[in-house]
């Protein structure tokens, strides 16, 4: 039997800009949960329940070329529940995910324009959240995808890595 687990493809940020997020402000509200810096990520397709061997092959066959990712200008609301920091320039990349992925039907996913953004919070109830507003510039070079294991708990997702692909250098 192969193994199966809770997958997307997504882009990791790098060290310095991960420390740039830190500094998001995140006062403590109960209808308010933030990410923590293990889970900031840009996700390119969600694939949800599926065979990790197959998603493995299928993100080797990922045919994109590295790029400019831009995050900001400020950590905005997406949609009721989600305190964002836009992401610019990953639409190529998440393009060539959903190709090379795409006998993977995913039903939520499949219906969804792609929306780059990383996700600061998660809100419940909540009007606001107290990060929204806080403006945020940073930008890095998108030299690899991952697959991505999400393990679901009480506190939170815990991310594991299974597989990377490195996109093309021009």
């Amino acid at each position: 039997m192969n193994e199966r687990g809770r997958l997307f493809v997504a882009v990791i940020p790098p060290t310095n800009v991960l420390d740039l997020l830190a500094a998001i402000p995140r006062e403590a509200r109960s209808d308010v949960r933030y990410t923590t810096r293990d889970q900031w990520h840009i996700t390119l397709r969600f694939l949800g329940d599926a065979d990790i061997g197959e998603a493995a092959a299928a993100l080797q066959r990922v045919d994109a070329a590295a790029v400019e990712a831009v995050l900001g200008p400020q950590v905005e609301r997406l949609g009721r529940g989600v305190a964002m920091v836009p992401c610019a320039g990953l639409d190529a990349v998440a393009a060539a995910v959903r190709e090379a992925t795409a006998d993977m039907e995913h039903p939520i996913d499949d219906a969804r324009a792609f929306v780059g953004h990383l996700t600061i919070a998660r809100m419940k109830n909540a009007r606001r959240c107290p990060a929204t507003g806080f403006a945020l510039a940073a930008s890095f070079a998108v030299t690899e995808v991952h697959l991505v294991r999400s393990h679901l708990a009480r506190d939170g997702a815990r991310y594991e890595v299974v597989a990377s692909r490195s996109l093309r250098v021009l």
